[in-house]
């Protein structure tokens, strides 16, 4: 590289978002501020190649950016389609069926055909190994050498690609685990090799086992996935930071992402949700709900009270039948709706959206890739609220005889309706399916969904987001400027993040806070160690306390925010007050004069990055149709002729009734007839729900 490209420069932040149909590229100009966009179809066989497609779409190159932020799918996908690596998990004696027993969950109790969840790792590749622990962390049996070198031997015999170790109350004490790490890969050179400990701090021993069986199992693609992206950058001439965005929100650096894969499960959707923070905090709401719907799925979340809801565990594949993955991370629900959900009549003769998608390939039948069976895309396409001409910008032209054709073939015939019909109940169905997301996250958390606005993104969110809002007697819905790029664009807002958790069994009333205080500075101390070289200015940091309590008696555990006024104070009492009125929200009832125990610590420490700051848009009077598109509309009975409205023509302060379509290159806003549509300062649409 010459001398003057290597003085030049770096002024650009990369943000690059990888989903199942579509990658989208933000580039951010710290110096102008001004923003670049890139959208591309998804290329599951090489996903580096539509991340660079992407980022040339945009324009700036690589090498004058200083940050390259990324989100993928690829850690999720890879449990879901059970795609991972051979895996061996090592436990204490005794202990080898944690993982195949669970916790028995029985929630449909009278289904003939229940089935548990089923393990990531065989029986038959789980080794028992001489040592233990007591759950205060005092050593009982010494670990034995001589099993630990022949199970070893055995894993090299049997080419194991990854191996989890788990011993019991390692959470306690986690010398046994460190020591077995540290041999095995001496003895077996090139493995992937995690321990519990590393990941998971607390009790429960079947979610610690699912949890690092799960880092293991998908380590090895994780890795070598996250290092052909670093390798292909160093090739376009990044010389800058290479940061992958965790499930808690936060960035954490290639480095520890491609050790603790587990963290980055849900990178991707959680990058919205603090996106969705950021437009929360521009517009003065302290509460509202994340809705993305992309191709493949669409993913709820909530900002309450001005913070992010967080959880400390997920089940992947259901409460049912799914498996326990205990790492904080931001509490966000998924289903299999998105643009490319396939519509199919079921032998009943029901009709039913998803969870299969068409993908990025062969896509919906549109596309003319090659798909023949109808999607959601091809119903909107059909029903007018798309256009043909202008998708992506005019990119990629649709076929709209396509799309009729699929849905008379798989639908309307099939079910004796007419097209029309058969797509307005394609579209019904898969609002309905979206809402129930919502409510997991709202209703079900002890929240009113009424109570809280919707900010909905993703390429297909501001097409449905109306329709879902009536359904929950949302009253608000805000899209924020470029939707199809909203999950990217989150990621340029996020912060560096270390999550902490720690199991620390103590009743309320005769906790020492001192002893509380010092595991807690523990915790931090190492955060901010770890941070230091991405965040030297100590300012640049701060800390957020949390802790898993419950009732004396109870099993489970619910998380509190602690205030740091409750630690400078040391005011037990305020700290028994947060658990009874997070308990009350949560389950709708409380118990003040009931005792109280703590059972885990967590906290975090978040290092600030500089932010894209919003731009106010001038005033004008209100944007001109420059098109007028037969659109059909349930409600209204049939067709109605809708004026559309380019977005880049609206203004602050422009307002107009539904219907509308509102176009723009990523994305299309459907305001239905009864809604309201006002232009914010910084160009959000604000769209105030009517009733049907």
């Amino acid at each position: 590289m010459a001398d003057s490209a290597l003085m030049q420069p770096r002024t650009h932040r990369v943000a690059a978002d990888v989903g199942g149909t579509f990658t989208d590229v933000v580039t951010f100009n710290e110096e102008t501020g001004r923003s670049f966009f890139g959208k591309t179809l998804t290329t599951p066989e090489s996903l580096i190649e539509g991340i660079v497609t992407g980022v040339h779409k945009a324009g700036p190159p690589l090498d004058e950016a200083r940050l390259f932020l990324h989100g993928t799918t690829v850690a999720i996908n890879t449990i879901l389609e059970r795609s991972g690596a051979r895996t061996a998990l090592i436990t204490t004696r005794g202990f080898r069926d944690i993982y195949e027993i669970g916790r028995i969950n029985r929630p449909d109790a009278y289904n003939l055909f229940f089935t548990k969840h089923e393990p990531l790792v065989q029986r038959s590749w789980t080794y028992e190994l001489t040592e233990r622990m007591s759950a205060r962390g005092e050593v009982l049996i010494p670990l034995a050498e001589d099993e630990l070198e022949a199970i070893a031997r055995q894993l090299r015999e049997e080419q194991a690609q990854a191996v989890a170790i788990l011993f019991l109350h390692s959470y306690a004490n986690a010398a046994h685990e460190m020591h077995a790490k540290r041999r095995l890969q001496a003895l077996c050179p090139g493995k992937f090799i995690t321990a519990s400990h590393e990941i998971s701090q607390e009790y429960r021993e079947f979610e610690r086992t699912s949890t690092v069986a799960a880092n293991a199992y998908v380590g090895p693609r994780v890795h070598s996935y996250l290092a052909e992206v670093d390798d292909r950058l160093a090739r376009e001439d990044f010389q800058g930071t290479f940061y992958v965005v965790q499930s808690s929100g936060g960035l954490f650096d290639v480095r520890t992402a491609q050790s603790e894969c587990i963290r980055m499960l849900e990178s991707g959707p959680a990058a919205g949700v603090i996106g969705t923070r950021a437009v929360c905090q521009r517009l003065g709401l302290p509460d509202a709900i994340a809705f993305d719907m992309g191709g493949t799925t669409a993913k709820a979340g909530v900002v309450h009270a001005g913070e992010v809801v967080m959880a400390g565990s997920i089940m992947i594949g259901g409460y049912a039948s799914g498996l326990p993955i205990q790492v904080p991370l931001i509490d966000i629900q998924e289903v299999g709706t998105g643009g490319g959900s396939l519509a199919r009549v079921e032998a009943g003769g029901g009709l039913r959206v998803g969870p299969q998608s068409a993908g990025a390939v062969p896509g919906p039948a549109c596309y003319g890739r090659g798909g023949t069976h109808p999607t959601v895309t091809d119903a909107n396409l059909v029903l007018g609220r798309l256009s043909a001409d202008r998708f992506l910008g005019g990119e990629m032209p649709l076929d709209v005889e396509k799309a009729r054709k699929a849905l008379a073939t798989h639908v309307a015939e099939p079910l004796g309706i007419e097209v029309v019909a058969a797509a307005d109940g394609i579209i019904r169905i898969a609002a309905t399916t979206m809402s129930h997301v919502v409510t997991r996250v709202t209703t079900e958390r002890g929240l009113d969904a009424g109570n809280f606005t919707m900010v909905a993104y993703g390429g297909a969110g501001p097409l449905h987001a109306s329709l879902i809002a009536r359904e929950l007697r949302i009253p608000k819905v805000i899209i924020p400027p470029s939707p199809g790029h909203f999950s990217a664009y989150g990621m340029l807002v996020a912060d560096l993040r270390r999550d902490f958790v720690k199991t620390w069994f103590r009743p309320l009333a005769s906790m020492d806070l001192r002893e509380m205080e010092a595991i807690y500075a523990g915790m931090e101390a190492e955060g901010r160690t770890s941070l230091k070289a991405e965040v030297p200015d100590e300012h640049g940091l701060t800390t957020r306390r949390a802790a898993d309590m419950r009732y004396v008696g109870q099993e489970h555990s619910v998380t509190v925010d602690l205030p740091a006024v409750l630690f400078e104070t040391d005011d037990l009492a305020g700290i028994k007050k947060h658990f009874d009125d997070t308990h009350a929200r949560r389950y709708g009832f409380s118990t003040p004069a009931a005792p109280c125990e703590i059972v885990s610590l967590h906290t975090s420490v978040i290092g600030y990055l500089p932010k894209p700051q919003s731009q106010r848009l001038s005033e004008a009077a209100g944007a001109a149709a420059y098109e007028r598109r037969s659109v059909y509309f349930s409600d209204a009975g049939g067709f109605l002729d809708t004026p559309v409205v380019q977005r880049t023509d609206l203004q602050a302060g422009n307002s107009m009734d539904g219907p509308v379509l509102v176009e723009e290159h990523a994305s299309t806003t459907v305001i239905l007839p009864g809604d309201r549509l006002e232009v914010s300062p910084w160009g959000d649409l604000v769209i105030h729900i009517g009733r049907s």
